[in-house]
């Protein structure tokens, strides 16, 4: 079976980073998988076992997602937007996939609306023709007005067999987050929790009883990290931050400045984040899909600061979702003072690790098994 893969993330990576886990379930079976990646290149992440294309890349400007740069920062123009196009469909000619997945699109992503469209339509009257589905994450950002909703489940109904919920439904249900019809739940397959094989300890025991403050691997969390400085000094943890982004040397030397003489660690993103922290006394982060499940696999006390720049609510009902957990705190942006950070971090830290077996962690495979079902009753 032929896989082709189709993600763009905007801001952080935890897109491509799913749609990866996803790509490798599917190279463990034995499949084909290629990934066409419109964002920005990740090279720390793990892509063994699937094929990597490349397209134009873009970004977001910070928040503002309908402001899109290219690869050298500039706005985005209707040639550039072409070269994108061509990329994907030449992608879509040249490996003519058994199945084609979207990650995110008709949900999100209405800024690419053409060039995902051109896709669809391309992979709808190709012969034989691929299954078409979408691929979703647990939560999504609501939709502000109601015909956005109504244009999804238009555009689901004309070109799309079925939409992957890497959700554990007993959680998180997409409705927590989505007007759901009755046409639209017809459609829904949930899948578990897309999570990467879970860590083992670290070898070197690095992180081993510190506050690990992270934000995922983009250019977001200045102000969680400056407060994190703040509550290390209330604090007798050593804490350690793990800062992300193109800038975050810029970044790291500004938050060194303001620890001054502090015992703290101050340090890019690390590979061995996931092994780090099994022996974390605590983890202090933002609540990406991705640091979530790597939260919920470990254990790791925890306190969630959800990021809501530019009124975004995705990840503040993930953490809600996730506050019935034990040692899990929330703590809103607008609240974060050091002194409160401080007190949750003591908090979570007090009550231990969580030992829950019962979530279904193991949407990736699942992923696999509904689309070799869906292949063989169509054959």
């Amino acid at each position: 079976m032929k896989v082709l893969i189709a993600v763009t993330h905007l801001l952080g990576t935890g897109h491509l980073a799913r749609a990866l886990t996803l790509g490798r379930a599917f190279g463990a079976a034995g499949h084909d998988v290629t990934v066409l990646s419109g964002g920005q290149p990740a090279p720390q992440l793990d892509y063994s076992g699937v094929r990597l294309i490349q397209m134009p890349p873009i970004a977001s400007d910070g928040t503002n997602f309908t402001r899109l740069l290219d690869a050298n920062g500039g706005d985005v123009d209707g040639a550039y937007r072409d070269r994108r196009k061509a990329a994907a469909l030449g992608a879509l000619h040249d490996i003519k996939p058994d199945v084609l997945i979207l990650e995110l699109f008709p949900f999100g992503r209405r800024s690419l609306s053409e060039e995902f469209l051109a896709l669809l339509d391309a992979a709808v009257n190709q012969s034989p023709r691929p299954r078409v589905l979408c691929s979703i994450r647990d939560i999504l950002a609501p939709p502000s007005k109601p015909s956005k909703a109504e244009r999804a489940e238009q555009i689901l109904s004309q070109h799309f067999d079925g939409v992957l919920v890497h959700s554990d439904p007993h959680v998180t249900t997409l409705a927590d987050s989505w007007p759901t019809t009755e046409a639209l739940s017809k459609k829904l397959m949930y899948t578990g929790y897309v999570a990467p094989e879970a860590a083992e300890p670290h070898p070197m025991e690095t992180g081993q009883d510190e506050v690990l403050v992270s934000a995922g691997g983009g250019s977001v969390g200045q102000a969680l990290f400056e407060c994190a400085i703040d509550a290390a000094r209330l604090t007798t943890h050593h804490w350690r931050l793990l800062v992300g982004g193109k800038d975050r040397e810029d970044r790291i030397s500004q938050l060194r400045q303001r620890a001054g003489a502090l015992n703290i660690t101050i340090e890019g993103v690390r590979p061995d984040f996931r092994q780090m922290l099994h022996g974390a006394a605590c983890s202090v982060s933002m609540c990406g899909y991705n640091t979530a499940l790597d939260l919920l696999q470990t254990g790791a006390p925890s306190v969630l600061v959800p990021f809501d720049d530019g009124g975004e609510v995705e990840q503040t009902l993930r953490a809600r979702s996730l506050a019935s957990q034990s040692a899990m705190e929330v703590l809103k942006s607008s609240d974060a003072t050091p002194e409160r950070m401080a007190a949750l971090v003591e908090k979570v830290v007090q009550e231990g690790r969580r030992h829950d077996d019962t979530l279904l962690m193991d949407g990736a495979a699942r992923s696999v098994e509904i689309v070799e079902n869906l292949l063989q009753e169509a054959a």
